[in-house]
């Protein structure tokens, strides 16, 4: 039974990888939009590289006993990991090792709400990859203008590679942090202060992004918030507006009897908030992403996929085969690693250590 469901899962694998491989076929030829799998899912976007599903499936297989189980079925979990790992192989099987990796902070990298320290497995597999001349940035819907609260929340990140660099171990290290989404740029610096030095707007954002108009920013900014304060309300929201230069947001009152927001209270704002922005006149003209960040709800101008494209730009022009985004958020609602290409799903950062 084991083998008979391994083989008929590894044919539905090479089914859907065949489809991919046809897409991206129709993709070099201008007519994607002529392709099986566009016709069977209208809403699939560019595919940057091969997705080596078959193989992959063979490999967590191994690892997971997938076809041996007799009564639970492939879930989501086996599912992502699948196509991480798919994700991951063609990449490789591509060019090798991708020139630049972006991550997602709060729950990819360290727990929601809190720093990355120095105890955290993940930093020695990120010095790994600098080591090997990977270009690494944090890609961050945190949004500050000073460099001093990246270095609180990535303290343990930037004093490693910091340590390193003096030792000799790392040469010209690329780290870069993207925050509020595709806002602010910092890259690391040993001889600043906090490791990190403000890159001007004007010498990484791209065309497009420098025509985002302050006072389109500032109307949708405010549709935002009125959305998010009708939430409020109807909801019975125990919670504050939080407005910044590129962002808006609700997050927990400090009333002493306030409690955390229910996962249904979260979303159901996230899906107001976007319905009634992408509905008014500044929808249309400016992206923007309103997601649920676990105790809070935020609309971002921009969202990753601006910021890892800035990124990419700001680098030299790595091509979006040879960059991967590793993140925590993958729905297509109240979600904000979704709209980055290459990319891979962590539930938590021992899927990224995996």
């Amino acid at each position: 039974m084991a083998l008979r469901a391994h083989r008929r899962y590894g044919e539905i694998m090479q089914d859907v990888e065949e489809l991919i491989n046809d897409h991206i076929v129709h993709q070099k030829r201008g007519t994607q939009g002529r392709s099986k799998l566009k016709l069977l899912v209208p809403s699939v976007g560019v595919f940057f590289t091969p997705i080596l599903l078959e193989k992959a499936f063979q490999f967590q297989d191994t690892e997971r006993r997938i076809s041996s189980r007799r009564f639970v079925a492939p879930s989501f979990n086996d599912i992502r990991l699948i196509l991480n790992t798919a994700q991951i192989m063609g990449i490789i099987e591509e060019g090798g090792p991708p020139e630049l990796v972006t991550f997602d902070g709060d729950v990819t990298l360290y727990n929601d709400g809190e720093c990355l320290t120095a105890d955290n497995p993940v930093i020695h597999r990120i010095l790994d990859m600098l080591k090997r001349g990977t270009k690494i940035a944090i890609v961050t819907a945190a949004g500050y203008l000073e460099a001093e609260k990246y270095h609180g929340r990535l303290i343990g990140l930037l004093e490693a590679v910091n340590s390193a660099v003096k030792d000799g171990i790392l040469q010209d290290p690329v780290l870069l942090v993207v925050g509020g989404e595709s806002n602010y740029l910092f890259s690391f610096d040993v001889s600043s202060s906090h490791l990190l030095k403000y890159v001007p707007r004007e010498t990484w954002m791209l065309n497009e992004m420098k025509a985002w108009s302050e006072d389109d920013i500032k109307t949708l900014l405010d549709v935002a918030e009125a959305a998010l304060r009708d939430c409020i309300k109807s909801l019975g929201l125990s919670a504050d507006i939080l407005r910044k230069e590129r962002a808006v947001g609700i997050i927990r009152s400090n009333h002493p009897l306030a409690g955390r927001f229910t996962r249904e209270q979260l979303e159901e704002t996230v899906l107001v908030t976007q319905q009634v922005v992408e509905i008014s006149p500044v929808g249309s003209v400016l992206p923007f992403c309103a997601f649920n960040g676990g105790n809070d709800v935020f609309v971002d101008i921009g969202d990753k996929s601006w910021g890892v494209l800035a990124c990419q730009n700001y680098l030299g022009g790595i091509p979006g085969s040879r960059t991967l985004h590793v993140g925590d958020q993958f729905l297509s609602a109240g979600a904000n690693d979704f709209k980055v290409f290459t990319s891979i799903t962590a539930k938590h950062r021992k899927d990224f250590i995996h």
